[in-house]
């Protein structure tokens, strides 16, 4: 299990997922205050095998006082990932590898992005949306919305370059 965080300067999305199927099963996640998330780190340290986090990449352009905030976040939720997880690995993923990774190209935007995790997956619920699903019938990525969808990206790109590098050794 790996705990997958897209991190931001106020509230940050988190998911946890199970890395033995294909693909990586959603079990938990959420979109809370960043204190909040701290909390959930300190308990998924002690479930989890690793964690994997969006980290700022620089571009080249000026940045406002929210990046920095979110660099700030990131530095705590390692920290208690640290403290809490006895050793266990964590991992920073860049948005730019994200996309790559996950739509083939590093000018993907959020839609696209969104659209590729859906295709990843199974249609196994009811609805318009049969990967997501709805409450009488789900599908694997039920209760999956907004930022979240980022933190399943961190996840899912993150565990497809593991699988492509121990592929290649």
């Amino acid at each position: 299990m790996i705990l997958c965080i897209d991190p931001g300067p106020v509230k940050s999305a988190w998911i946890v997922l199970d890395e033995s199927s294909n693909p990586p099963r959603p079990v938990r996640h959420g979109m809370e205050e960043n204190s909040t998330v701290l909390a959930q780190v300190a308990l998924e340290g002690r479930r989890c095998d690793a964690l994997v986090i969006e980290m700022i990449e620089g571009r080249g352009m000026p940045v406002g006082a929210s990046v920095f905030e979110t660099c700030c976040w990131i530095g705590r939720i390692e920290q208690m990932w640290v403290f809490a997880a006895e050793r266990k690995p964590r991992h920073r993923i860049y948005r730019r590898n994200i996309k790559l990774q996950i739509c083939g190209s590093s000018r993907a935007k959020d839609s696209n992005v969104r659209q590729a995790i859906l295709d990843r997956y199974p249609a196994a619920g009811g609805g318009k949306v049969p990967q997501v699903g709805i409450k009488s019938k789900p599908g694997p990525l039920f209760g999956v919305r907004a930022d979240i969808w980022a933190a399943l990206a961190v996840g899912l790109a993150w565990t497809e370059i593991q699988e492509e590098n121990n592929g290649h050794q």
